[in-house]
Protein backbone atom coordinates (compact mmCIF):
# COMPACT_ATOMS: atom_id res chain seq x y z
CA UNK A 1 0.00 0.00 0.00
CA UNK A 2 1.54 3.38 -0.65
CA UNK A 3 2.67 5.73 1.55
CA UNK A 4 0.41 8.40 3.15
CA UNK A 5 0.78 11.76 0.74
CA UNK A 6 1.51 14.80 3.32
CA UNK A 7 -0.62 17.73 1.85
CA UNK A 8 -1.03 21.32 3.64
CA UNK A 9 -4.72 20.69 3.99
CA UNK A 10 -4.11 17.47 5.55
CA UNK A 11 -1.22 18.30 8.02
CA UNK A 12 -3.83 21.67 9.10
CA UNK A 13 -6.27 18.85 10.66
CA UNK A 14 -5.44 18.66 13.94
CA UNK A 15 -5.99 14.45 13.73
CA UNK A 16 -4.06 13.95 11.27
CA UNK A 17 -1.17 16.27 12.77
CA UNK A 18 -1.00 14.22 15.59
CA UNK A 19 -0.76 11.10 13.66
CA UNK A 20 2.72 12.45 12.18
CA UNK A 21 3.82 13.64 15.51
CA UNK A 22 6.92 11.20 16.58
CA UNK A 23 7.08 11.13 20.40
CA UNK A 24 10.27 10.58 21.26
CA UNK A 25 11.51 13.34 19.42
CA UNK A 26 8.85 15.70 21.38
CA UNK A 27 10.27 14.16 24.63
CA UNK A 28 13.74 15.15 23.92
CA UNK A 29 12.69 18.97 23.32
CA UNK A 30 10.54 19.18 25.87
CA UNK A 31 13.11 18.14 27.65
CA UNK A 32 15.88 20.54 26.21
CA UNK A 33 13.48 23.77 26.61
CA UNK A 34 13.47 23.10 30.14
CA UNK A 35 16.66 24.44 30.74
CA UNK A 36 16.77 28.79 30.68
CA UNK A 37 18.43 31.25 32.38
CA UNK A 38 16.39 31.03 35.98
CA UNK A 39 17.10 27.24 35.25
CA UNK A 40 20.69 26.65 34.03
CA UNK A 41 21.69 23.56 35.29
CA UNK A 42 19.18 20.17 36.16
CA UNK A 43 19.25 16.83 37.61
CA UNK A 44 17.64 13.61 35.79
CA UNK A 45 14.92 13.61 39.40
CA UNK A 46 14.24 17.12 38.45
CA UNK A 47 13.54 16.31 35.04
CA UNK A 48 11.43 13.58 36.01
CA UNK A 49 9.14 15.43 38.23
CA UNK A 50 9.27 18.29 35.48
CA UNK A 51 8.16 15.91 32.32
CA UNK A 52 6.17 13.65 34.54
CA UNK A 53 8.47 10.55 32.88
CA UNK A 54 9.60 7.53 33.85
CA UNK A 55 12.59 7.73 34.78
CA UNK A 56 14.27 4.89 32.41
CA UNK A 57 13.10 7.32 29.82
CA UNK A 58 14.43 10.35 30.90
CA UNK A 59 17.75 8.45 31.71
CA UNK A 60 17.29 6.98 27.95
CA UNK A 61 16.87 10.81 26.42
CA UNK A 62 19.44 12.46 28.44
CA UNK A 63 22.49 9.90 27.15
CA UNK A 64 21.45 10.22 23.64
CA UNK A 65 21.35 14.36 23.79
CA UNK A 66 24.22 14.15 25.88
CA UNK A 67 26.01 11.86 22.86
CA UNK A 68 24.92 14.27 20.82
CA UNK A 69 26.32 17.25 22.30
CA UNK A 70 23.03 18.81 23.41
CA UNK A 71 23.10 18.46 27.10
CA UNK A 72 26.34 18.23 28.89
CA UNK A 73 27.09 17.00 32.27
CA UNK A 74 27.94 19.36 35.64
CA UNK A 75 28.25 19.68 39.05
CA UNK A 76 30.62 16.53 39.03
CA UNK A 77 28.35 14.83 37.35
CA UNK A 78 25.20 15.19 39.16
CA UNK A 79 23.17 17.76 36.62
CA UNK A 80 23.18 18.59 33.33
CA UNK A 81 22.84 22.03 31.59
CA UNK A 82 22.64 22.69 27.90
CA UNK A 83 25.45 21.87 25.42
CA UNK A 84 27.50 23.38 22.55
CA UNK A 85 25.33 21.78 20.25
CA UNK A 86 22.18 24.03 20.96
CA UNK A 87 24.40 26.80 20.87
CA UNK A 88 25.35 25.66 17.62
CA UNK A 89 21.91 25.49 16.34
CA UNK A 90 21.35 28.62 17.65
CA UNK A 91 23.61 30.34 15.25
CA UNK A 92 22.88 28.47 12.47
CA UNK A 93 18.99 29.83 13.24
CA UNK A 94 20.32 33.22 13.44
CA UNK A 95 22.22 33.06 10.77
CA UNK A 96 19.49 31.93 8.28
CA UNK A 97 17.08 34.72 9.02
CA UNK A 98 16.43 36.98 6.15
CA UNK A 99 15.84 39.71 8.48
CA UNK A 100 18.75 39.09 10.02
CA UNK A 101 21.58 39.41 6.87
CA UNK A 102 19.57 42.37 5.67
CA UNK A 103 19.52 43.94 8.72
CA UNK A 104 23.31 44.01 10.01
CA UNK A 105 24.63 46.51 7.11
CA UNK A 106 21.89 48.97 7.92
CA UNK A 107 22.73 48.67 11.34
CA UNK A 108 26.58 48.63 10.69
CA UNK A 109 25.83 52.46 8.36
CA UNK A 110 23.83 53.56 11.36
CA UNK A 111 26.74 52.48 13.75
CA UNK A 112 29.06 54.43 11.95
CA UNK A 113 26.76 57.39 11.61
CA UNK A 114 25.71 57.45 15.17
CA UNK A 115 28.60 56.31 17.07
CA UNK A 116 26.15 54.66 19.02
CA UNK A 117 25.58 50.47 19.64
CA UNK A 118 22.55 49.81 17.36
CA UNK A 119 20.53 46.23 17.59
CA UNK A 120 17.73 44.22 15.95
CA UNK A 121 15.18 42.45 18.18
CA UNK A 122 12.91 39.50 17.65
CA UNK A 123 9.66 39.03 20.26
CA UNK A 124 9.55 35.21 21.24
CA UNK A 125 6.18 35.54 23.19
CA UNK A 126 7.23 37.43 26.26
CA UNK A 127 10.66 37.98 25.87
CA UNK A 128 12.56 39.95 23.08
CA UNK A 129 15.63 38.01 21.84
CA UNK A 130 18.35 40.26 20.24
CA UNK A 131 19.21 38.92 16.62
CA UNK A 132 22.29 41.52 15.64
CA UNK A 133 23.91 43.68 17.27
CA UNK A 134 26.78 46.17 16.42
CA UNK A 135 29.03 48.86 18.52
CA UNK A 136 32.01 51.22 17.47
CA UNK A 137 35.23 50.95 19.55
CA UNK A 138 34.18 51.81 23.34
CA UNK A 139 35.85 50.46 26.62
CA UNK A 140 32.25 49.97 27.93
CA UNK A 141 30.96 46.63 27.82
CA UNK A 142 27.51 45.27 28.07
CA UNK A 143 25.98 42.21 29.24
CA UNK A 144 23.79 42.28 25.96
CA UNK A 145 24.66 40.35 22.99
CA UNK A 146 23.38 38.38 20.16
CA UNK A 147 20.90 35.38 21.63
CA UNK A 148 20.08 38.02 24.91
CA UNK A 149 16.59 37.78 26.03
CA UNK A 150 15.02 40.50 27.96
CA UNK A 151 11.50 40.44 28.72
CA UNK A 152 9.41 42.67 26.32
CA UNK A 153 6.98 44.51 28.85
CA UNK A 154 10.09 46.11 30.56
CA UNK A 155 12.12 47.39 27.43
CA UNK A 156 11.45 49.82 25.38
CA UNK A 157 12.63 47.57 22.11
CA UNK A 158 9.68 44.78 23.28
CA UNK A 159 7.40 47.91 23.80
CA UNK A 160 7.78 48.52 19.71
CA UNK A 161 7.06 44.79 19.35
CA UNK A 162 4.05 44.85 21.27
CA UNK A 163 2.56 47.81 19.92
CA UNK A 164 0.42 46.36 17.26
CA UNK A 165 -1.57 44.01 20.01
CA UNK A 166 -4.83 45.17 21.20
CA UNK A 167 -6.07 44.85 24.78
CA UNK A 168 -7.92 41.48 24.46
CA UNK A 169 -4.38 40.42 22.99
CA UNK A 170 -1.83 41.55 25.57
CA UNK A 171 -4.25 40.49 28.05
CA UNK A 172 -4.08 37.00 26.81
CA UNK A 173 -0.28 37.37 26.44
CA UNK A 174 -0.31 37.96 30.25
CA UNK A 175 -2.68 36.45 31.56
CA UNK A 176 -2.36 37.88 35.17
CA UNK A 177 -2.92 41.76 35.65
CA UNK A 178 0.50 42.30 37.23
CA UNK A 179 3.50 42.63 35.64
CA UNK A 180 7.02 41.46 37.12
CA UNK A 181 8.72 44.68 38.05
CA UNK A 182 12.65 45.34 36.62
CA UNK A 183 12.86 49.18 37.61
CA UNK A 184 10.81 51.71 38.63
CA UNK A 185 9.89 52.37 34.76
CA UNK A 186 8.29 49.33 34.43
CA UNK A 187 4.10 48.98 34.03
CA UNK A 188 2.85 47.60 36.89
CA UNK A 189 -0.31 46.17 34.69
CA UNK A 190 -1.08 45.31 31.48
CA UNK A 191 -3.20 48.54 31.31
CA UNK A 192 -0.60 50.53 32.38
CA UNK A 193 1.41 48.46 29.44
CA UNK A 194 -1.19 49.26 26.85
CA UNK A 195 -1.38 53.11 27.30
CA UNK A 196 2.57 52.90 27.10
CA UNK A 197 2.27 50.84 23.75
CA UNK A 198 -0.86 52.78 22.33
CA UNK A 199 1.72 55.75 22.97
CA UNK A 200 4.39 54.25 20.82
CA UNK A 201 2.39 53.09 18.56
CA UNK A 202 0.34 56.47 17.48
CA UNK A 203 4.09 58.04 17.58
CA UNK A 204 5.92 55.76 15.19
CA UNK A 205 8.65 55.03 17.70
CA UNK A 206 9.77 54.66 20.87
CA UNK A 207 12.24 56.13 23.46
CA UNK A 208 13.55 55.29 27.05
CA UNK A 209 15.95 57.24 29.31
CA UNK A 210 16.96 54.45 31.91
CA UNK A 211 13.77 52.60 31.33
CA UNK A 212 15.08 49.30 32.18
CA UNK A 213 18.50 50.33 33.05
CA UNK A 214 19.85 53.18 34.67
CA UNK A 215 22.33 54.71 32.60
CA UNK A 216 21.28 53.11 29.34
CA UNK A 217 18.65 55.35 26.94
CA UNK A 218 17.26 53.94 23.83
CA UNK A 219 15.51 54.67 20.62
CA UNK A 220 13.72 52.38 19.14
CA UNK A 221 11.43 52.12 15.93
CA UNK A 222 9.07 49.38 13.98
CA UNK A 223 10.11 47.04 11.24
CA UNK A 224 7.62 45.79 9.08
CA UNK A 225 7.27 42.76 6.22
CA UNK A 226 5.32 43.17 3.26
CA UNK A 227 1.80 42.73 5.02
CA UNK A 228 2.64 45.53 7.24
CA UNK A 229 3.24 43.35 10.17
CA UNK A 230 5.98 44.67 12.88
CA UNK A 231 8.78 41.42 12.75
CA UNK A 232 11.60 43.24 14.31
CA UNK A 233 12.30 46.46 16.47
CA UNK A 234 15.23 48.23 15.28
CA UNK A 235 17.12 50.52 18.20
CA UNK A 236 20.18 52.82 19.02
CA UNK A 237 21.23 52.65 22.60
CA UNK A 238 23.46 55.19 24.47
CA UNK A 239 25.19 55.17 27.61
CA UNK A 240 23.22 57.98 29.46
CA UNK A 241 20.89 58.08 30.94
CA UNK A 242 19.57 61.08 29.89
CA UNK A 243 19.25 61.81 25.98
CA UNK A 244 20.12 66.29 24.95
CA UNK A 245 17.23 67.56 23.53
CA UNK A 246 19.63 68.88 21.03
CA UNK A 247 20.41 65.27 20.42
CA UNK A 248 17.18 63.22 20.32
CA UNK A 249 15.49 64.66 17.12
CA UNK A 250 18.11 63.33 14.60
CA UNK A 251 18.95 60.26 16.84
CA UNK A 252 15.07 59.58 16.30
CA UNK A 253 15.01 60.24 12.75
CA UNK A 254 17.90 58.27 11.63
CA UNK A 255 16.45 55.31 13.69
CA UNK A 256 13.39 55.91 12.13
CA UNK A 257 14.75 56.18 8.62
CA UNK A 258 17.11 53.11 9.29
CA UNK A 259 14.26 50.83 10.38
CA UNK A 260 12.03 52.17 7.18
CA UNK A 261 15.14 51.32 4.80
CA UNK A 262 15.09 47.50 6.51
CA UNK A 263 11.36 47.26 6.08
CA UNK A 264 11.44 48.20 2.56
CA UNK A 265 14.08 45.27 2.59
CA UNK A 266 10.99 42.92 3.22
CA UNK A 267 8.78 44.75 0.82
CA UNK A 268 7.26 46.86 3.07
CA UNK A 269 4.93 49.66 0.91
CA UNK A 270 2.89 51.95 3.50
CA UNK A 271 -0.12 52.62 2.64
CA UNK A 272 -0.94 56.07 1.15
CA UNK A 273 -3.83 58.24 3.39
CA UNK A 274 -5.79 60.54 1.39
CA UNK A 275 -3.62 63.54 0.72
CA UNK A 276 -0.87 61.96 0.00
CA UNK A 277 0.51 60.84 3.24
CA UNK A 278 1.81 57.41 4.65
CA UNK A 279 -0.05 55.63 6.77
CA UNK A 280 1.38 52.03 8.32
Amino acid sequence: MDAPQLTPDSLADSDNADRYNVPALERGLRLLSQFNRQTPTLSAPDLVQRLNLPRSTVFRILTTLESMGFVQRVDGGRSYGLGLGVLRLGFEYLASLQINELGTPILERLRDDLNHPCVLVLRDEQSIVYVARVSPPSPFISSVSVGTRLPAHATVLGRVLLSELSLPELQALYPTDNLPSFSSNTPKTVQELFALVQADAQRGYAVSEGFFEANISTVAAPVRDHSGRIVAALGVTTHAGNIDLGDLEPLVAKTCAAAAQLSASLNYRPRLQAGGSAAT
